[in-house]
């Protein structure tokens, strides 16, 4: 996560999912990053039924898309996981790369192993699935190309279910390599995937529905050798952005309700166990019958079926009891977890900032940005309770033994390690 907050303070494009600050639970010891709000994703954006985008929509996405890459590359970022659900979406049609858990600092000029475990296998490039370590920007740009073919197919291109197919759809799509990359490139993983017999390229044969002016940027974008790729650059000057029709205005785009690609899987679900529900119906009306009144026999049983001895009821509500008391002192009421927010603007160099009293579910802490530390909830005058011991009653079990509390002073040392460069943070990690 120290790597993903270093990479987003170092980008400000607005089609770059901003950083607005981070907040810590005193009492989780987790880190959580704020984020502005996004409604849609692409990816449940066009899955959604009824959706068709328009060429003039798909150039704005695309240009919008491409255009973050490209500000990503300059700066010396690979994202290595451009795919739809990781672009999203406002209202006002601006769409925001997201998501740079897997991004990483690199520098075009500077070979530096890294690891080829990236990108979402339906958008990997084929040099990482033959197992390279050294690559660049091109991983990037496979990945839109796969987006842009995406968009214009209306289904994904290349669905592979394991890496070995992934690898398998790409040749027979892209063509395999020549001989001559197959001795240049040296990759881990040739040997085992090369295919017997070459693949013929038939990308336009395939796609030759597509727009005419889309081909050759497709055809550059999934070149199997990444050095024949363009780079995000060329690619929005070349004639797809260039030719009518053009590009819309992102505020002239259609208005959607909000949609994730979660929410669409959840319907393509709950709509195929409907229509299994009524085949079976059909097939079968009287047995489908008799189960549905079995299964309302099962979720409402008869009120003897539950009967409990007062006993037993007795002693369960003791012990529930016992267990909710125990676990209000070991987990405060949200209005008693102190917080520490820090917000990531500009004008902020390295200091801690506590967040003023808000209407957010906890308080916040008093933080002294000269000492930093944090006054917590008790010294400020909250309520105190006292553990009874064994002194006070000699009946009592043996103390259990408790982890050590969370130190809040600890939260200001470990944030300023996150502002430090990456170089003391990370050495030459990748």
């Amino acid at each position: 996560m120290a790597r993903e907050i270093l990479v987003l303070r170092r980008l400000d494009h607005p089609n770059v999912l901003k950083l607005e600050g981070l907040v810590t639970s005193r009492m989780s010891c987790s880190l959580y990053l704020v984020f502005e709000y996004m409604e849609h994703d692409l990816a449940g954006l066009a899955a959604r039924q009824g959706v068709k985008f328009t060429e003039p929509q798909i150039k704005c996405y695309m240009k919008q898309l491409l255009s973050g890459i490209e500000h990503c590359h300059n700066h010396g970022v690979l994202h290595r996981d451009i795919k739809g659900s990781n672009l999203l979406i406002d209202n006002e049609g601006i769409l925001k790369i997201a998501d740079f858990g897997l991004a990483t600092f690199y520098d075009p000029d500077r070979k530096v192993p890294m690891t080829s475990r990236v990108v979402t296998l339906w958008y990997r490039p084929p040099e990482l699935l033959l197992g390279a370590t050294y690559y660049g920007a091109g991983v990037d740009l496979w990945s839109a190309g796969c987006i842009l073919a995406e968009l214009l197919a209306g289904k994904p291109i290349m669905p592979g279910r394991t890496e070995v197919e992934q690898l398998h759809k790409i040749f027979k799509l892209c063509g395999s390599p020549s001989e001559e990359y197959w001795k240049k490139s040296k990759l881990p993983n040739a040997t085992l995937f090369k295919p017997q017999q070459p693949y013929k390229r038939c990308i336009v044969e395939t796609f030759k529905d597509f727009p005419t002016s889309a081909l050759p940027l497709i055809e550059t974008l999934l070149s199997v050798d990444p050095d024949d790729r363009v780079t995000a650059t060329a690619a929005l000057n070349s004639e797809f952005f260039t030719t009518e029709p053009y590009a819309c205005e992102p505020s002239s785009l259609p208005k959607y309700p909000p949609s994730k690609e979660l929410d669409v899987k959840l319907r393509d679900e709950e709509a195929r166990r409907q229509r299994g529900l009524g085949g079976k119906g059909n097939a079968v009306d009287g047995a489908r019958k008799t189960r549905i009144r079995d299964r309302a026999g099962w979720a409402i049983p008869a009120p003897e079926a539950n009967a409990e001895n007062p006993a037993n009821l007795d002693r369960w509500r003791a012990m529930t009891q016992a267990n909710a008391k125990s676990k209000s002192e070991k987990f405060p009421p949200p209005h008693q977890d102190a917080a520490v927010g820090h917000p990531m603007d500009a004008s902020h160099k390295g200091g801690l900032v506590s967040f003023g009293t808000s209407d957010t579910s906890f308080c916040s802490s008093t933080f002294d940005s000269k000492s930093s530390s944090i006054k917590s909830a008790g010294a400020i005058g909250g309520p105190s309770r006292r553990r009874k011991t064994n002194k006070d009653d000699p009946q009592m079990a043996p103390p259990r033994k408790f982890i050590r509390p969370f130190n809040p002073s600890s939260v200001a040392l470990s944030m300023n390690l996150l502002f430090k460069g990456k170089s003391e943070v990370f050495g030459s990690r990748r």
